[in-house]
């Protein structure tokens, strides 16, 4: 994959002269900083061996939530409050998949109905706008010339790749992904570890939505449509197994940008939008196909 972007970068570039130049890097990174927020909480679930539907939902939801509470509180305050919304669902999952045993694919799916029909009643099926000064900062404003956005986004992939490359929680996420048994038979509380890689991804939903909802200045419960999709194609093309215990923060970074690209490049050249769909189907299906072709290969 990272051979990958290399060649989209060149292909680019070719196709698109000024592709790399600063200003459109700016433009392609802050276009897909949420769905890279999201990915780096999708590839803790993916590594530990699970998988969420509901974080489109979710980011929804704490979007609405975001707008609406920082029209009566500091916006600092009303970040943490749906940050903190965004976790509490992420909890929810992660109890329904360890404590009831419910299939993720199931849960979330069912979870994501919940939560999206919850944002839609609290906003009355209607955009919740706030035009407050200062609201746009996280979504529009800069810091030394670069936007808010990417910083955040930045700051998500590597405190998430210290987390899972340099610490024992993180190492212990790897174990119960790639054998649930041996790790508890080796005293690692499994469903503790497991539940709280769904708080993760929650956490980065909140994180996403809040971020969104600064950039249009807008809550709006049907925003999340297909953002869960997009950070699953960003983790697998990325590297990161389907199956649980391999996986890389770093490897979820290049599936982001190979999507980022593909979209980017599609958009400037006014390509059929179904043709950029089908691109990122083939590499989808690819790098999945790769990754079940080493599986069998190390058997």
């Amino acid at each position: 994959m990272v051979w990958l972007l290399v060649l989209l970068v060149g292909w680019a570039e070719w196709t698109y002269p000024g592709f790399t130049s600063w200003g459109n890097m700016q433009n392609v990174l802050a276009q897909n900083a949420t769905i890279g927020i999201v990915a780096v909480g999708m590839t803790f679930v993916m590594i530990s061996g699970g998988f969420d539907l509901s974080v489109g939902a979710i980011y929804a939801g704490c979007s609405v939530f975001f707008a609406q509470l920082a029209l009566s509180l500091p916006m600092e305050l009303a970040f943490v409050l749906a940050v903190a919304i965004g976790a509490t669902a992420g909890l929810v999952n992660g109890l329904l998949v360890t404590v009831l045993k419910v299939n993720p694919f199931v849960a979330t799916l069912g979870t994501a109905s919940v939560f999206g029909g919850a944002a839609f009643l609290y906003s009355d099926s209607s955009p919740i706008l706030n035009n407050e000064p200062g609201f746009e900062w996280l979504g529009m404003g800069k810091v030394a010339g670069v936007p808010v956005a990417i910083l955040v986004l930045a700051l998500v992939f590597l405190v998430g790749g210290f987390v899972l490359s340099r610490t024992v929680y993180g190492r212990s996420l790897y174990a119960v992904g790639g054998n649930a048994e041996a790790a508890r038979l080796a005293g690692l509380p499994v469903g503790l570890l497991k539940t709280s890689a769904y708080v993760l991804v929650g956490a980065c939903a909140g994180v996403a939505g809040c971020v969104i909802a600064s950039r249009l200045q807008v809550g709006q419960a049907d925003i999340g449509s297909t953002i869960a999709l997009d950070a699953i194609a960003a983790v697998v093309i990325g590297g990161t197994s389907l199956f649980g215990g391999e996986g890389a923060v770093w490897r979820t970074a290049v599936g982001l940008l190979i999507i980022a690209i593909i979209r980017n490049v599609s958009q400037s050249r006014g390509f059929d939008i179904n043709v950029e769909s089908v691109i990122t189907g083939f590499i989808i299906v690819g790098a999945v196909a790769l990754d079940a072709y080493a599986r069998n290969r190390r058997r």
